[in-house]
């Protein structure tokens, strides 16, 4: 099964979490990366002014730097984000809405430093014709054997 892990990182932490996944899942990876990167100060979630609040109370569209090469090719494609407001963060819901998600699976991954994954699927759901399977929470340094047992549960 031809898989796709693509992944947005605030901080890095989601990006070593989605290394490790794209290895045990041997998947193809790319990363989903805004147009207008991201600095230390919009990251500033306790600021109510900083980008990533603007963004996400404001429901903004977050316009991505890059495509996927072939995506019609991917039976099962793997997405990695940061909880943001106890779901995925606006850039993630751009990217799902670029593609055409028919008949493919789709498994969500996250990182947080408190908040869970379990509302991420209701909103994603509805952007995309795929099918939603599953949805986990990771600690970011989570095992390449956690990460691994996982990925064998989805294909």
């Amino acid at each position: 099964m031809k898989t796709l892990v693509a992944y947005f990182s605030a901080s890095g932490n989601t990006a070593s979490l989605a290394k490790r996944v794209a290895q045990a899942a041997k998947a193809d990876l790319f990363e989903i990366k805004p147009v207008e990167p991201y600095t230390d100060a919009d990251l500033r979630w306790t600021n109510p002014l900083a980008r990533c609040n603007k963004e996400k109370l404001g429901k903004k569209s977050v316009p991505i730097a890059d495509r996927v090469a072939n995506f019609d090719e991917y039976e099962l494609v793997l997405i990695g984000f940061p909880v943001w407001y106890y779901t995925a963060p606006n850039i993630i819901e751009t990217f799902v809405k670029s593609y055409d998600f028919s008949g493919k699976k789709v498994a969500l991954f996250a990182t947080s430093g408190g908040s869970d994954i379990a509302k991420a699927p209701g909103k994603l759901q509805p952007l995309m014709k795929g099918k939603i399977v599953d949805a986990k929470l990771f600690r970011p340094d989570a095992s390449y054997a956690e990460v691994n047992v996982w990925t064998s549960n989805l294909k």
